[in-house]
């Protein structure tokens, strides 16, 4: 367990943040133009599977909302079924990257967990084709579909066996636990944000799921009556900047 883990308890691992951000959104880098054009490509296909779904996409629909060459395709993937892998790929990088980097100003375990679903939720408003494209990719291409699951469960799982050799969170094994955790945040997510089109998280229904991942968590702080985090305090650093 490193230093830098152990002192900031982020909701996911920041491991490989650097890579993926050049091929997510760069940070303090400029791109060529074969790299831009790229990104261009992944995130037409991630607009046109979250539109069409993946048998009436094609590759022509992809370059048309690129507004590149259909032949330019070709130059970067081998396939539309490619692709579509690749574009799960991107949105798990950079949904990681969300997550940790909304939660880095956590101090507590239970803070971690409110700042990094503030972030995935922010996420999920900005790409709702993301709810969409991972539930295609069960029938179109299982593998990547349990890569999404299992890099996100399996880089969460160490901070929460962490938080239970502090006693912040309660005994227990920590991959179940972020199996949990990750099943409440998507399916609050596709039931509040997906399916009512409002763009954003109601905080009432926010507020209700943290009090119900504060229990789930447990911890000497939750069975002493003490867990109650400061919510002005928590909201302004997850909204701070937005």
């Amino acid at each position: 367990m490193s230093a830098d883990r152990a002192l900031r308890p982020g909701a996911l691992e920041t491991q490989n943040l650097e890579s993926a951000a050049m091929d997510g959104q760069p940070v303090g880098t400029r791109q060529s133009k074969g790299e831009r054009t790229r990104r261009k490509l992944l995130e037409a296909a991630e607009e046109v599977f979250g539109a069409l779904g993946y048998h009436d996409a094609s590759i022509v629909k992809i370059t048309e909302a690129a507004d590149v060459a259909q032949g330019t395709f070709y130059l970067y993937f081998e396939s539309k079924r490619q692709v579509f892998d690749e574009v799960v790929l991107d949105l798990n990088q950079r949904i990681r990257r969300a997550m940790s980097e909304a939660a880095r100003k956590a101090t507590t375990r239970l803070e971690a967990e409110r700042l990094g679903f503030a972030g995935f939720f922010r996420f999920t408003a900005e790409h709702p084709a993301l709810y969409r494209v991972i539930r295609q990719a069960e029938f179109v291409s299982p593998w990547v579909m349990h890569h999404h699951y299992e890099t996100i469960t399996g880089n969460y799982a160490p901070f929460l066996e962490e938080a239970m050799k502090t006693g912040e969170v309660s005994s227990g094994d920590p991959l179940v636990l972020a199996w949990a955790l990750a099943a409440v945040g998507e399916i609050i997510g596709l039931r509040w944000i997906l399916w009512n089109e409002e763009g954003e998280m109601p905080q009432e229904v926010f507020e209700e799921m943290m009090a119900i991942i504060e229990r789930m968590l447990g911890g000497k702080n939750f069975e002493a009556g003490t867990s109650r985090i400061g919510l002005e305090t928590v909201a302004d650093k997850s909204n701070g900047e937005s």
